[in-house]
């Protein structure tokens, strides 16, 4: 079976996520499934442009999958190859409309169990939404939380970790160990 790995890239909006993932799955070796996680329809027009865009730069020999959010159906069905999720932020926010906490969570350690299981190698991206001000309204520190929750989860099962600053990637966890950024006295 081929080598299962989990590769997590987090940082802010247009911090270079995307393109980091990106030069990860040209460089796998692998075919590349990209699972493209933001809903296609009922968008306004700015979010329509950025889709449009992501589909412009990705290669053409690159399988999209829209809308779909079962990332254990997904492992099964593309065994062996590299899994682009962009991103776990808007996978969180769509299953969390339907489900609660505990089992966006449940669903969330099911998928990545199954990428281990079926020997993909997933490059997952999300937003680190936790730096700012505390939201105003319980919604929305609620979805901030599960954002959170969700990204620890990824972290504790990635073996790579990339914290994205202004396009530069700065790995904090390597091969499944954390690694040291600055030196202590």
């Amino acid at each position: 079976m081929t080598h299962a790995s989990i590769d997590f890239i987090l940082g802010a909006c247009r911090s270079g996520k995307s393109r980091q993932a990106e030069l990860l799955a040209k460089a796998s070796g692998r075919s590349v499934v990209y699972v493209a996680t933001c809903r296609t329809s009922g968008i306004d027009h700015e979010m329509e442009e950025r889709i449009k865009r992501h589909r412009q730069d990705r290669p053409s020999d690159w399988h999209t999958v829209e809308n779909s959010f079962d990332l254990e159906a997904l492992a099964i069905q593309h065994r062996g190859a590299t899994l682009l999720i962009d991103c776990l932020t808007m996978w969180v926010s769509h299953l969390s409309e339907q489900l609660g906490t505990e089992e966006v969570l449940s669903k969330l350690e099911t998928g990545l169990r199954a990428i281990r299981d079926h020997g993909v190698h997933a490059i997952i991206v999300s937003n680190e939404v936790g730096m700012g001000i505390v939201p105003v309204d319980a919604d929305t520190r609620h979805w901030r939380d599960l954002v959170g929750w969700a990204n620890q989860l990824t972290s504790r099962n990635a073996d790579n970790v990339y914290w994205m600053v202004a396009g530069i990637p700065l790995q904090v966890k390597r091969d499944g160990a954390n690694c040291q950024l600055c030196p202590h006295p």
